[in-house]
């Protein structure tokens, strides 16, 4: 009886995976064209991590800062002042900024129910000029930019209870747990991180592998209505589903190798793929797929829009959110740009 159920699961799970490989899925979002505005002259950076604030309509994202040098990245705000973490309205104006001179390469943004912004320092130890006293850390602000808390020992990679090691995402539980993707390439951690809303240690699980429960550049987290935590699992082409003690839940591998993820309040889920092409996920293309976040249906599939779909270097979308409105917002660090989809049919 156990092995007919688990031969079932195994043809569900295939059936879903080749329905997502082959299925031409419509497209019912159109591109607003240059929606971003940045004041003052200012061009755009490499967009990192975009989050919606808890009113639903404004959006948070990473702007990172040097946009002069045309193949810079990794540490695009390492001698620049300009603010990274950036609030725009539905129009696409900036209405609050901060950070300026805090971070060499912000990644992964939350913004929990109180309206605090947490930011990731996500950093490579080789890019991090020796001495430098930032990178390794997660920085919690108020809504207006004061800092309130700071994880992680800065300019100090380690593995310990309270180190870490370029730090891709972090996400805050309804309660106030904190959870980090502690690492950004095979060679980090690997490891998902567990704090109370003080910031006090309770877990960690995970290793770079290829089984349940390990990862290979993790890279975004989210946290689902039924409080599931979503985990981007990149390197290994999937998504890790686990409940808030660490338990494994599933795998999906039908939205293709995800970047960034998020949710709406119907329980839709929004990946961005960013990155498959013909050697690194053959048989895949780039772009943000949505689908039903309990059953894992995929239901759409915003192409990408420009660019060479089997360029191997970062393209389109690395980061998804959506607003209560239904918007989706794209941020793009190759192509340096904040994009926005509105629903037409």
């Amino acid at each position: 009886m156990v092995k007919s159920f688990q031969k079932f699961a195994f043809l569900i799970l295939l059936f879903i995976g080749f329905q997502s490989f082959s299925q031409p899925y419509p497209n019912p979002y159109k591109l607003v064209e240059n929606w971003a505005k940045l004041p003052d002259g200012r061009i755009m950076g490499a967009v990192g991590k975009v989050t919606i604030d808890p009113d639903g309509e404004h959006i948070w994202a990473v702007i990172r800062c040097d946009a002069t040098e045309p193949d810079r990245f990794g540490d695009e705000c390492l001698d620049s002042d300009l603010d990274p973490i950036i609030k725009f309205d539905q129009q696409g104006n900036v209405v609050q900024s901060f950070g300026g001179g805090m971070f060499i390469w912000p990644h992964g943004l939350d913004v929990d129910k109180e309206g605090n912004v947490w930011v990731t320092e996500s950093v490579s130890e080789n890019r991090r000029p020796e001495g430098d006293p930032r990178g390794h850390q997660v920085i919690k602000f108020s809504p207006e930019g004061k800092v309130l808390m700071v994880l992680g020992k800065p300019g100090v990679a380690g593995n310990g209870d309270y180190e870490f090691n370029a730090p891709s995402d972090v996400a805050i539980a309804e309660n106030g747990d904190i959870f980090i993707a502690d690492g950004h390439s095979q060679d980090t951690n690997n490891r998902v991180m567990k704090y109370n809303k003080d910031g006090r240690f309770i877990k960690s699980w995970g290793k770079t592998g290829y089984g349940p429960g390990e990862f290979k550049s993790l890279h975004a987290l989210d946290i689902d209505s039924r409080g599931r935590l979503f985990v981007a699992d990149r390197g290994n082409n999937r998504i890790q589903i686990f409940d808030q003690e660490g338990n494994f839940i599933a795998q999906w591998t039908q939205f293709g190798k995800p970047s960034g993820l998020c949710f709406d309040e119907h329980d839709n889920i929004y990946v961005a793929d960013s990155e498959s092409d013909n050697i690194q996920n053959p048989g895949w293309e780039m772009g943000i797929r949505i689908g039903d976040a309990n059953l894992g249906w995929v239901n759409y599939f915003i192409k990408l829009q420009t660019g060479d779909p089997t360029n191997t270097k970062t393209n389109g979308s690395e980061f998804v959110a959506v607003d209560k409105y239904g918007n989706i917002y794209g941020g793009e660090p190759g192509p340096r740009k904040l994009q926005k989809y509105v629903r037409v049919r």
